[in-house]
């Protein structure tokens, strides 16, 4: 199984770090290991699994991360508390939400997010791991987010996400668009989310929304956070047209059709992967 594979070489790697005998040999270690890509990516192939399966792997990587949180916290180095020690945090914290996941499943998962006492992060990734399964009942737990001015961010971009898999619930999302679209930081953090949730649910819902993004959305090179983009994806996907736009005043150019391919390409792509936010 890819997603035991993959926890055991983090556990390795992890192990490794143990010995590192100064913060310059630990720093060189984690680089050489590309340790930030190889435990995010375990991370969240134990997310998505839903197996018990992945339990001793996950109990064996919580402990490494334990005792690897403990050795980096002892160098004092300014880089590696900086910076390495908060993303240890977080890979504890999402190796524990994990864990419960695999040991209690969604009853497990949501007493954890109800657990006002329990950290933060812990309650996130618990949260993330929710929508990953998005179970049919646990909808009015993500509608609460999407719904509450002032939820935390981190929750609210996973509710966003989670929305993907309700059809139905578009009004919902956009409702939440319309609400945060004044305040520039959370607009470019959740509107990414929000017209990747709308691509996916296909809801005709949606469509005054683009046409509106047409002419007053946001433009970016990166085609995952182009508002424009993303609503010429979400016209032609509704309606099988070519729409003029900010971003595209002629619609015939040649150039046009390839562009809005390869970024429907990428959408497809990634339709059933929900990211976890930078910062919590």
């Amino acid at each position: 199984m890819e997603a035991i594979r993959q926890l055991c070489g983090f556990a390795a790697a992890l192990e490794r770090l143990l010995v590192a005998e100064n913060a310059d040999k630990l720093e060189a270690m984690w680089d050489d290991l590309d340790l930030g890509q190889l435990g995010w990516e375990a991370l969240a192939l134990a997310r998505r699994a839903n197996t018990e399966a992945l339990e001793p792997a996950l109990a064996e990587v919580d402990r490494r991360l334990l005792a690897a949180l403990e050795r980096c916290r002892a160098f004092l180095d300014p880089h590696i508390v900086t910076f390495r020690v908060p993303e240890l945090e977080r890979w504890q914290h999402a190796a524990a939400a994990a864990l419960v996941g695999a040991r209690w499943g969604v009853a497990g998962l949501r007493t954890v997010i109800a657990d006002s006492r329990a950290p933060l992060g812990r309650r996130y990734f618990a949260f993330l791991a929710l929508a990953e399964r998005h179970p049919k009942d646990a909808w009015p737990l993500f509608a609460k987010y999407l719904s509450t001015p002032g939820a935390h961010h981190a929750f609210v971009a996973a509710a966003v996400e989670a929305a993907r898999y309700y059809p139905g619930h578009a009004p919902d999302v956009i409702a939440l668009f319309q609400r945060i679209r004044g305040d520039e930081m959370l607009r470019r953090f959740l509107a990414p989310k929000i017209l990747a949730s709308l691509y996916v649910l296909g809801d005709p819902a949606a469509l005054p929304l683009y046409e509106e993004l047409l002419v007053a959305g946001h433009t970016n090179r990166d085609v995952e956070r182009c508002e424009v983009t993303r609503a010429l994806v979400g016209v032609r996907k509704l309606t099988g047209r070519l729409a003029a736009s900010s971003k595209y005043p002629d619609p015939a150019e040649p150039g046009v059709i390839r562009a809005l391919d390869e970024a429907q390409r990428i959408f497809e792509e990634k339709r059933d992967r929900l990211e976890p936010v930078v910062v919590i």
